[in-house]
């Protein structure tokens, strides 16, 4: 596989390389944000307020699905008067119990390790809200334990259908007055997303279309993807995810101020040398630093240090700032943007992104 940038400003290409439609599922995000609300009202998702306020919320999930729970802690913020905390295995810690609320999310509905999960949190007698198709396996353990569930209309791949997994468990936060998130936040994110759609769309050149530039910073490279914030930490590591799944392309996640305590060192190491006078040039580190609004004076010392230090080790260097005042609008517009690249990457080596034969062929190997 080569990289060749013109792909991404051949209109045929990027039709006929992408069959299963990645980029109008990226695009689609602004609908998924309104879908995935008013299928969560209709569910009736705020009767979870009729328990009371939880001790604690563990969401179940695995990949798309999983990080809805990063990005409910993320939209929630360091303010909670309880800990939100992600599981992505097949056993839930020893402490959740009846006075916990267990979201368990599933773009399939059959995700064995969310199953279990479910149905440990019913045995245990913790409130349950389940996330997933109608009429899957998971909607029929909420049902059995009278759970609330959320039907969700998902197609395609399940990481394509983020904000339709991801709005419902905010939603029900919003019930428990864990968060300020209306009917007006979801639509300012759907038209930010709309806007972000516009300027990423692939008619639009490279010069001038953000995804695509990105991208065209990404190729070649080996990077290493900061957040400056928890918000941004979370959009660090869905970029990574896919890159991978998208692109089939390695990189690395890491938030700040962590980042800076280890990672920062592969500034002194062989993908950061660059041999001016060798015939091709190799795969080189590059640093690509996703910035929020909502940085700790201390963190903002610390990327600034390690972007000048970047820039003394002749490491180049990406920078990406969050759009938006609410959690929701800022971290939405990060992940958009890592959608679009990790798409248009994929486009320009001649990759389907849909694609995931990999991830198939493990799953045959280890079904029974």
């Amino acid at each position: 596989m080569t990289w060749e940038p013109e792909r991404l400003d051949d209109q045929g290409h990027l039709t006929e390389a992408d069959p299963g439609g990645m980029l109008p599922a990226v695009a689609a995000s602004a609908a998924h944000i309104r879908t995935g609300h008013r299928v969560a009202i209709e569910a009736g998702v705020e009767r979870l307020a009729g328990h009371g306020r939880p001790r604690a919320i563990v969401v179940a999930g695995m990949g798309a699905a999983g990080l809805a729970g990063d990005i409910l802690a993320a939209v929630v913020g360091n303010g909670a008067p309880l800990p939100i905390v992600t599981v992505r295995s097949y056993q839930l810690p020893g402490w959740v119990g009846a006075t916990d609320l267990v979201i368990a999310v599933s773009g399939s509905g059959d995700t064995e390790e969310t199953l279990a999960l479910a149905t440990q949190a019913v045995r245990r007698g913790s409130s349950l809200l389940g996330v997933g198709p109608a009429g899957s396996p998971l909607e029929a353990v909420a049902l059995q334990a009278s759970a609330v569930y959320v039907p969700v209309p998902v197609t395609g791949q399940s990481r394509s259908n983020l904000w339709l997994l991801s709005v419902p468990p905010i939603v029900a936060a919003a019930a428990l007055r864990l968060v300020q998130a209306d009917a007006d936040l979801f639509e300012r994110v759907a038209r930010s997303l709309e806007d972000i759609a516009h300027r990423c769309r692939p008619s639009s050149e490279s010069f001038i279309n953000p995804g695509k530039s990105l991208a065209l910073d990404l190729a070649e490279t080996v990077p290493m993807v900061w957040g400056a914030s928890q918000v941004a930490g979370v959009a660090a590591y869905r970029m990574v995810c896919q890159l991978a799944a998208s692109a089939k392309y390695p990189a690395v996640h890491g938030e700040l101020p962590e980042a800076g305590h280890h990672q920062v060192a592969a500034f002194d190491g062989p993908l950061a040398e660059r041999d001016i006078f060798a015939d091709t040039s190799g795969r080189t580190l590059r640093l690509v630093v996703l910035r929020d609004v909502e940085e700790h004076p201390q963190v903002t010392r610390r990327r600034e240090a390690a972007l000048r230090l970047a820039g003394e080790r002749d490491v180049p260097v990406t920078e990406l700032a969050a759009e938006g005042v609410h959690p929701l609008e800022r971290l939405a517009s990060l992940i958009a943007f890592g959608d679009y690249a990790s798409t248009y990457l994929a486009l320009g080596y001649d990759v389907d992104p849909a694609a995931v034969s990999a991830i198939t062929e493990v799953k045959a190997r280890i079904t029974p």
